[in-house]
This record gives structure tokens, C-alpha cells and sequence, in this order.
């Protein structure tokens, strides 16, 4: 049960990492970019960047899965201070999704204001491609957790947040000019948060999608939540890794999920480098 003294702890565990952060980077940011499997090579286009590696973050979690580096990266891109969050963490590696979302809070603790999320996902649309990106519009969350569970901590966010908007419109506009101006196909849809480590099977996927899902994926929500709770504006953008009909259902391999979103690494990296380049 979290109760009082847990999440003081919790608390208290955020304010340390950030207060380390401040003392060792040279600018704090104001935007925060969240890279998930396979999508680790945008901190390469940072200027003036700091390295830092998670296992040196007092009370980070560390990451377990294979393609992600696990590296805090902080440095400017077109003038503005960014961290790229490269790796993150999810429900079924053992973490509470308040613990998955402590990077971005103490993100939103250093300053951060905008937050974007990035991951890889399974198609469910039948129109979609493998190695589109699509833009969320919204998600639908079935982790049997959520990051602001338990006691509130009012000077971090209300109670009850609000999330009749969770992708904030102006962000999405941005993003979707930025695609235009590159002439890059650039899809939207709602992001399905699943608790995993199993993929899904036929019967799942034709749920998932009559349910009004596009994309699956086991990560995500727990940041955004988190995100939106300090007061963020956030955007998320899912490099669709492959596409399963659940008629004619292929096997799903990660080793596949992660050459997929490696070879839309390029895309997505030019996409968001346009969109932060932007007055």
C-alpha cells in the first residue's frame, strides 16, 4: 500500500536526483524527449551535450531491456535546453508506474514544460504501414497501474487531472507541419498501453482494435500521466513496427520490433529535429 511515508519517500527521492541534476548540467531544459526501443540516436544531434548514465542518477530505476542505452543527455538543439531521456522503463520489468514515470517528474522538477514521448509499437489499423510513424491523438490504458496512485502530492499536481486533452493540440499541429515541410507521411491514431511481457495474440489484437485502438505497445502512458499531472504539454509519436492481421497472424519477434524501429530512426529523428527548430 503507498501510503504517507512512501510517497514522502518518494518524494524526497525526486527531489535529491534533481538537485544532483542541477548542480552537473551546464543548462536545464525545457523540453524533455522520451526514446524508446530502437530510438536512441537523437541525443547525437545535441550541441554541448552531458552524458550522463542512469546508474549514476541517485534513485533512477535501470533499465533491463535490450536497445535501450539508458543514458540522461542534456544539451541544446536550435538554441532551447533539451534532455533525451535514452531508455526507459516499464510495468513488466517489476516497476510500480510511479516509479516508470520518475524520470519525467523530476524532469518537470528541473523546469521541463513540454514533454515527447516516443516509442515503438504494433499496428492494429489495417491501413497502417511497418515503419509509418503516427502521431497519438489519444491512448487507452489497461496497465493495472497508474503513477499517481496513492497519496497526491499538491505542489507536483491536482488530484484528479484533467485528460479530455492528453495530447496537446498545438504540439500535434507543429508536428504535423514539420511532416508536411519534409514531405513525410506522418499517420494518427490512439495508442493502446498494454502491461505485457507477452505479445498479443489474435484474439487480443481483433479486441484491441474494435475497441478503437491503432497501436499497442507496453509503455508510454505511465510518463504521460506523470507528464500531464506537473502540468506539461505532451506529445507522442509511435514508429509502428510492424502491422498483424489477426486473420492471418504472423509471429512477432522483438528482434524484428527493434530493426523496424531502427530503420525508421532516421525519419523520426529528422522529424523532431524540424519540429524543435521551429520558432
Amino acid at each position: 500500500m503507498l501510503n504517507n511515508s512512501n510517497m514522502e519517500q518518494f518524494r524526497q527521492e525526486v527531489e535529491t536526483c534533481a538537485t544532483f541534476l542541477r548542480e552537473r548540467l551546464p543548462l536545464l531544459p525545457e523540453i524533455v524527449i522520451q526514446l524508446g526501443t530502437g530510438l536512441g540516436e537523437l541525443a547525437d544531434a545535441l550541441e554541448d551535450a552531458v552524458s550522463i548514465p542512469y546508474a549514476e542518477l541517485p534513485h533512477f530505476p535501470r533499465s533491463t531491456v535490450q536497445s535501450h542505452s539508458g543514458n540522461l543527455v542534456v544539451g541544446k538543439i536550435g538554441g532551447r535546453g533539451v534532455a533525451i531521456l535514452q531508455g526507459r522503463f516499464h510495468h513488466y520489468e517489476g516497476y510500480s508506474a510511479r516509479r516508470v514515470g520518475f524520470p519525467i517528474r523530476v524532469m518537470a522538477e528541473l523546469g521541463a514544460r513540454t514533454a515527447l514521448i516516443t516509442n515503438a509499437s504494433g499496428g492494429l489499423n489495417p491501413d497502417f504501414q511497418p515503419g509509418e510513424l503516427m502521431l497519438a491523438c489519444d491512448h487507452i490504458n489497461l496497465l493495472p497501474d497508474n503513477p499517481l496512485r496513492g497519496p497526491n502530492v499538491d505542489a507536483w499536481g491536482p488530484r484528479f487531472p484533467d485528460c479530455s486533452q492528453p495530447y496537446n493540440e498545438h504540439l500535434r499541429h507543429a508536428l504535423r507541419e514539420s511532416a508536411a515541410s519534409l514531405d513525410m507521411p506522418l499517420r494518427e491514431g490512439v495508442y493502446i498501453c498494454v502491461p505485457g511481457p507477452s505479445l498479443e495474440t489474435p484474439a487480443e489484437t481483433r479486441f484491441f482494435r474494435q475497441i478503437g485502438a491503432d497501436a499497442i505497445g507496453m509503455s508510454s502512458v505511465p510518463e504521460v500521466l506523470t507528464a500531464l499531472h506537473a502540468g506539461m504539454r505532451v506529445a507522442m509519436i509511435s514508429v509502428i513496427a510492424n502491422v498483424n492481421n489477426p486473420d492471418n497472424f504472423a509471429a512477432i519477434r522483438l528482434e524484428d520490433i527493434i530493426a523496424a524501429a531502427q530503420a525508421a530512426e532516421p525519419r523520426l529523428r529528422r522529424l523532431i529535429l524540424h519540429f524543435l527548430g521551429r520558432p
